[in-house]
């Protein structure tokens, strides 16, 4: 006679609360995303529970649903490809801690490989992946930044792949990417909230698809507003940033600068600083900073979720290995108001 039987968790809710000197009830509101609690309170409930293995009902009907498999055969090897552009190093960063938080959950690793933005006279791509042989890992993940060219190339690979980042036309491949526009509208509300109708926009419009989103949605909160947006008055573009940037502020008289990207950053205080405009007191900014500025810890900005989208596509990559031929997928995740 066969007798089922249930698996028995090896840690309890009582294991927890007693190890991190919290209530049950405590320990269970945070690990189901409950309000009452410290978010340093709540992330240490979170990192125990993950390294004991502990998952709650809701988080076994989630795998369960979405047909993600609690535990596999082998652990799987993955590879975060990474440009080598400085202003990728931050965002990389957040990326890599989200997936290696969801990935180690389940005994998987994951490496980071480096694809340089531009290659050397003498060197190419192909060069490239002949060294690296990333056809022989299990997965990888392709984040912003990498390229044009190089992406194209990845995407290529016969092995599972999530794109985190906004899809191309057409692309053949699961997406995720945290809501840029959404983030540049709500800058763009807050902004008007107080008062300013003066707005100077400081950001590319072309080149990677998330600077032609955020400027398309800049321009689409501005006419929103019944406000006239001439590229000509906006940091669109690059070269000559300092002179160009102090020319525009003087004529234009701006009241607030939207940031949308925080590599800008330093630019703008400096220009201001020329022309003796003080920040907040003489004009407002907001810059789409991945995180808190050190320097600048009062900073405006709405809170993007990098690391939640590297939990989240670590998730889509095991999804897609137990579910081969299902349709392709591009999700997005939310930003929060500033």
């Amino acid at each position: 006679m066969n007798i089922s039987l249930r698996k028995k968790k090896s840690v309890t809710l009582k294991d927890l609360s007693e190890q991190l000197g919290l209530s049950v009830h405590t320990v269970s509101k945070a690990l189901r995303g409950l309000p009452g609690m410290s978010e340093g309170t709540r992330s240490e409930v979170i990192r125990r529970a993950q390294e004991a293995g502990y998952r709650t009902k809701e988080q076994e009907r989630a795998h369960a649903v979405e047909q993600i498999p609690l535990y596999t055969r082998k652990p799987f090897r993955f590879a975060l490809v990474i440009s080598d552009h400085p202003s990728a190093i931050e965002l990389n960063q957040l990326i890599l801690a989200g997936l290696q938080q969801k990935l180690s959950e389940y005994g998987h690793s994951i490496e980071t490989v480096i694809i340089p933005y531009e290659f050397k006279e003498g060197e190419s791509l192909q060069d490239w992946a002949d060294i690296h042989q990333l056809e022989y890992m299990d997965g990888i993940f392709i984040p912003p930044m990498v390229g044009l060219e190089q992406e194209e190339h990845l995407l290529r690979y016969s092995i599972p792949r999530i794109l985190i980042n906004f899809p191309g036309h057409a692309a053949e491949v699961d997406s995720i990417a945290w809501d840029v526009g959404t983030a540049i509208h709500q800058s763009v509300r807050y902004l008007l909230s107080k008062g300013h109708r003066k707005i100077i926009y400081v950001g590319r419009k072309e080149g990677h698809r998330g600077f032609v989103i955020r400027w398309q949605s800049f321009e689409k909160a501005m006419a929103d507003a019944g406000l006239e947006c001439h590229p000509d008055d906006h940091m669109v573009e690059f070269g000559d940033w300092n002179v160009r940037l102090v020319e525009k502020l003087e004529r234009v008289q701006p009241t607030a600068i939207l940031c949308a990207t925080g590599m800008d950053l330093a630019w703008i205080y400096h220009a201001c600083g020329l022309l003796g405009k003080r920040i907040p007191d003489d004009i407002s900014l907001i810059s789409m900073q991945h995180v808190e500025n050190q320097h600048v810890p009062q900073l405006s900005r709405p809170l993007i979720m990098i690391r939640e989208s590297g939990i989240r596509a670590a998730e889509r990559m095991l999804w897609r290995i137990a579910n081969p031929h299902h349709p392709y997928q591009q999700l997005m995740t939310q930003v929060t108001s500033l």
